[in-house]
């Protein structure tokens, strides 16, 4: 999948939730998009603990699989909500990624 693709699942995956939900204020829209990443992240945790069975009442619940499922769904939701925040999500997220990359591997990291 290609960058442009990617973009373009995201506005679609924002288009359909705008129609499918019920009709809300922009700010209060935005605020439950946000607490939306809180839930997937709460999900990894939830796959983590079920693929180390760390719960023994119920034991390996989860596997390694499970838990990139639940990391592809944040990644996608915080997608989301960064576009639904910015309709130039695109722009904005290769600009910190790049500002983070920099800052973490130095500006000469592909020579």
């Amino acid at each position: 999948m290609s960058d442009d693709d990617l973009w373009e699942s995201i506005g679609q995956l924002q288009d359909w939730l705008a129609r499918a939900q019920p009709a809300r204020p922009p700010q209060e829209t935005l605020l439950l998009r946000m607490l939306k990443l809180s839930e997937e992240v709460g999900e990894v945790a939830e796959a983590v603990i079920g693929a180390t069975g760390q719960n023994p009442r119920k034991g390996t619940s989860h596997t390694w699989d499970d838990v990139r499922s639940e990391l592809c769904d944040v990644i996608i939701t915080a997608a989301v909500a960064l576009r639904t925040l910015s309709p130039d999500a695109r722009e904005v997220f290769a600009a910190h990624l790049t500002r983070v990359t920099d800052r973490s591997l130095g500006p000469d990291r592909l020579a």
